[in-house]
């Protein structure tokens, strides 16, 4: 393990702001959303005088499930743009939640669209499925593309169904789940060439138009503009590699003007390093020590091969970060006490939070193993200097284990219902803890939790 020895976590005097109200952010994004969902019905109502046989109400239904998709296509972009104002307020796991849903709602719109539209022609027109369809692929304007963008939807869902996605690395999934756009760029053209309530209707035309170039600026310039020109301007690179606990090490990065990036304590980023086998992948990590103006680090378990291959990186090895994202910050928080809950290498983003957030701070921190227990030697140093409490809990050996529910909860917490919670672990223990966290009565709106599980 080499080593440059960059300054060791400061300890930073918790902040002193207040409780803040809820962002309203959130309602204002869904009543956008689906008041734009009702403007698009509105669209097919206005342009639709009459509904006539069972060909009338067939292609009717196909003509608002792809309007419906067409919008819809359009929302998931803008969900994953990375725009900080959705991101800071909403958070990067429940946008991402949202998109996942939306996604599948969205293919289903899309395969009722096809199907509804063809089987609606072919009853209109007296002629088979088949023909109807070799029909409307090869002489309608633009359906060729879009047939093409169809079947990378298909795609797109195959790869995103839960049993497939547990099988490919993370990295291979992200990379395949870009079909989306090119997807959505061809399935475009055939809207406004083919869809009846877009032909010789301007307003909705332009309307139409104005939605997609809004979302694709958004997309081309928070995902792919910024964190070129961050990219040059902070010129990140590995500094040194420490072994923290088995398995898992921090990395430590340095760089130009690091304060103008405005990293929050409990943020993370995606990190894209420069070297072999890693240049490609751009994943996310937690930051692990408060925002520092000279240094950054993250600290990172293996549970894959791209985790496992950041013990090996070298000092100068060049890192381009895309962010900070994430919500799992102190704007959340709604009370003067607040319980830190964590599992494994979740601690990262509660370490920076158990230094800096004002108020009472409990941190409950659970690992298989005391060895397992990573950054606990700056626990304990955060924990005597701001005099908080740290409750460690390890699976073995079991004289010092405590089961995840409600009541062991309350033995080592006994205000609990009355504080703010974060939590952060892996998929099982976050379920367990939101269950027992509600079974304790604490108010969901006082649970604050993000998962990096896209």
């Amino acid at each position: 393990m080499t080593s440059t020895t960059p300054p060791a976590p400061a300890t930073t005097r918790p902040s002193r702001s207040a409780p803040r109200p809820p962002s309203p952010v959130p309602v204002l994004a869904h009543v956008m959303i689906w008041g734009g969902a009702a403007a698009v019905l509105a669209l097919w109502w206005s342009d639709t005088p009459s509904v006539v046989g069972a060909s009338g109400w067939l292609t009717g239904a196909g003509r608002i499930t792809g309007l419906l998709a067409g919008y819809a296509c359009a929302i998931l972009l803008l969900l994953m743009a990375r725009v900080p104002l959705l991101d800071r307020a909403i958070g990067t796991d429940r946008l991402a939640r949202w998109h996942a849903l939306g996604g599948r709602c969205t293919i289903s719109l899309v395969c009722a669209h096809v199907l509804l539209i063809i089987w609606g022609y072919s009853l209109e027109s007296h002629t088979g499925v088949v023909d109807q369809t070799t029909t409307l692929v090869l002489h309608y304007p633009d359906l060729l593309k879009g047939t093409i963008g169809f079947l990378l939807f298909l795609v797109t869902a195959f790869v995103s169904a839960r049993a497939v996605r547990r099988r490919l690395p993370y990295e291979t999934w992200h990379l395949l789940h870009f079909a989306t756009y090119l997807a959505v760029f061809l399935a475009f053209g055939h809207q406004l060439s083919d869809g009846a309530d877009f032909t010789g209707n301007r307003p909705a035309q332009v309307v139409w138009y104005a939605l997609s170039i809004v979302v694709a600026t958004l997309l081309a310039w928070y995902r792919f503009a910024v964190p070129v020109r961050r990219a040059l301007r902070h010129r990140l690179y590995v500094t040194e590699v420490r072994s923290e606990a088995p398995g898992v090490v921090s990395v430590y990065l340095s760089g130009s003007r690091l304060a103008e990036l405005r990293a929050e304590p409990g943020q993370f980023f995606r990190w894209r390093f420069l070297t072999r086998g890693l240049w490609w992948a751009a994943n996310p990590y937690s930051l692990s020590a408060a925002p520092h103006p000279t240094y950054l680090r993250i600290t990172v378990k293996a549970s894959g091969g791209h985790s496992a291959a950041l013990a090996r990186l070298r000092p100068g090895t060049r890192v381009l970060a895309e962010g900070p994202y994430g919500a799992l910050t102190a704007r959340r928080r709604r009370t003067r006490k607040t319980l830190l809950l964590g599992g494994g290498v979740g601690i990262t983003p509660l370490r920076t939070l158990f230094e800096t957030l004002p108020g009472e701070v409990i941190l409950i921190y659970r690992a298989r193993r005391p060895e397992d227990l990573a950054l606990r030697a700056e626990l304990d140093g955060v924990a005597a200097a701001r005099g908080a409490v740290v409750h460690y809990v390890v699976d073995e050996p079991a004289a010092y284990s405590s089961p995840l529910t409600a009541g062991a909860l309350r033995g080592l917490v006994p205000d609990l219902a009355e504080r703010d919670v974060y939590v952060c672990g892996p998929p099982g223990m976050t379920r367990a803890a939101l269950r027992a966290l509600h079974e304790a009565g604490v108010p969901r709106r006082r649970v604050h939790h993000e998962s990096f599980a896209f």
